[in-house]
C-alpha cells in the first residue's frame, strides 16, 4: 500500500506513517522490520537510548540486499541522546548511530530531549541511559551546562559533511522551537512531539506548520505504550473510547485506524510502535477512507492536555531527579 507523504520545507519526502521502534525487544525488531517492509513502510523512527539500532541496522541492510526496497527509498531517523550534547560529542554520537545501523547517512537526526546531561564515554556504557552513574548509592541524572544553541550548530555541521540529510527536534515546546528558528542557519524539517487525541497540542501543531516545520507525533495511540510502566492508566485507552468506536464502525475500520488516519489527516506524520505482525499490516491501511470534518472535530475534541511522556514526572519517579521541561 502507497504511504503518502509530507514534504519538508528543505524538499524532503518524509512518510506519513513510519514505524516507531521504541521498547521493541532486540530479537523482535528483524522480522518486524522486514515484514514492514514488505507491507510498504518506508519511514523507520530510532534513537540511540532505545538500545536496538545494531539489532535494526541488520534488517534494514539485509532487506536492501534482498531487493525489498532501496536506501533512497527509506527515511531512517534516529536521535542524538542527552549526554552528547556538547559540541565535540556530537558528530561521534551519530558516527556511532551510523555504524550500528549500517548507514552511510541518516535522513533525519533529532535532538532528542532539550536537555542536556553530563557525558558518558561510549566504552563506559552505551546506550548510556538517564542515570550518570547507575550503581551509586544513590543514582541521579547529572546536567550538564551545554547551551541548546551550541549543540544546534554541532547538528548543523553534520548537514554539512552530509552525515544527515535533515535535521530537527524533539520534546521541544513554542517557546524553544521560536527561539530555534530565530538563531538556526540550517533550519529544522521536523519538530517530532507527542500527539494523539488526549494530548492535541493545537498551538504548537499549529505554530510548527505556520513557520513551515513538519510534524510527527509519537504516542498516536496515546496510552498504551504506557501502561505497563505505570505511566497510563487501563481505562485511559483511546483504542475503547466510545467516540473513536462509533466512528471506526461507520468506516468498518479498527479504533486504531482511525486514531492514526486522525493523525495523518491533520497534517502530522505517525509513529506507532508494534511488535504484533497483524498490527503492521493493521496500521498501514490509512489511506483508503477519509474522516469527515465532523468526525475531525469529534476526535481532536477529546483533548485533555493529558500527557504520557513527562520528564517532569518520569524523571523523578524513575532517576532520582526533578526535570520539567513542559512548565
Amino acid at each position: 500500500m502507497a504511504v503518502e507523504t509530507f514534504t519538508t520545507a528543505s524538499g524532503g519526502e518524509l512518510p506519513s506513517l513510519g514505524l516507531g521502534l521504541w521498547k521493541l525487544e532486540n530479537e523482535k525488531v528483524g522480522p518486524i522490520a522486514r515484514r514492514a517492509i514488505e507491507l510498504g513502510y518506508r519511514h523507520f523512527d530510532s534513537a540511540c537510548d532505545y538500545g536496538n539500532e545494531p539489532a535494526a541496522g541488520a534488517a534494514l541492510e539485509q532487506a536492501v540486499t534482498d531487493g525489498l526496497c532501496r536506501r533512497e527509498d527509506l527515511w531512517v531517523t534516529s536521535k542524538l541522546w542527552n549526554t552528547y550534547h556538547a559540541p565535540q560529542n556530537v558528530r561521534p554520537a551519530i558516527e556511532r548511530t551510523l555504524s550500528d545501523l549500517r548507514l552511510d547517512y541518516l535522513d533525519l537526526y533529532l535532538i532528542h530531549f532539550p536537555i542536556s546531561l553530563r557525558f558518558v564515554p561510549f566504552e563506559k556504557r552505551y546506550p548510556p541511559g538517564w542515570f550518570f552513574e547507575p550503581n551509586a548509592d544513590e543514582p541521579a541524572m547529572e546536567f550538564d551546562p551545554t547551551p541548546l544553541h551550541e549543540t544546534w550548530r554541532a547538528m548543523e555541521e553534520l548537514v554539512d559533511a552530509g552525515l544527515a540529510k535533515h535535521i530537527g527536534v524533539c520534546n521541544y515546546g513554542t517557546a524553544m522551537l521560536h527561539d530555534l528558528l530565530n538563531y538556526a542557519r540550517v533550519r529544522p524539517d521536523v519538530l517530532q512531539v507527542e500527539l494523539h487525541p488526549l494530548l492535541t497540542q493545537e498551538r504548537l501543531v499549529r505554530f510548527a506548520r505556520e513557520r513551515d516545520v513538519t510534524v510527527t507525533g509519537f504516542s498516536p495511540l496515546g496510552a498504551p505504550s504506557y501502561v505497563s510502566s505505570g505511566r497510563a492508566a487501563e481505562d485511559e485507552s483511546l483504542l475503547t473510547h466510545g467516540t473513536v468506536k462509533e466512528i471506526a464502525a461507520r468506516h468498518s475500520k479498527t479504533p486504531a485506524q482511525v486514531l492514526l488516519r486522525w493523525g495523518v489527516q491533520r497534517g502530522t506524520a505517525v509513529i506507532p510502535k508494534t511488535s504484533s505482525l497483524d498490527r503492521l499490516e493493521e496500521n498501514i491501511a490509512l489511506f483508503d477512507f477519509e474522516l469527515s470534518a465532523d468526525q475531525m472535530q469529534r476526535i481532536t475534541a477529546l483533548n485533555e492536555n493529558r500527557r504520557f511522556n513527562d520528564p517532569g514526572a518520569f524523571c523523578e519517579d524513575l532517576f532520582n531527579t526533578f526535570c520539567p521541561i513542559y512548565d
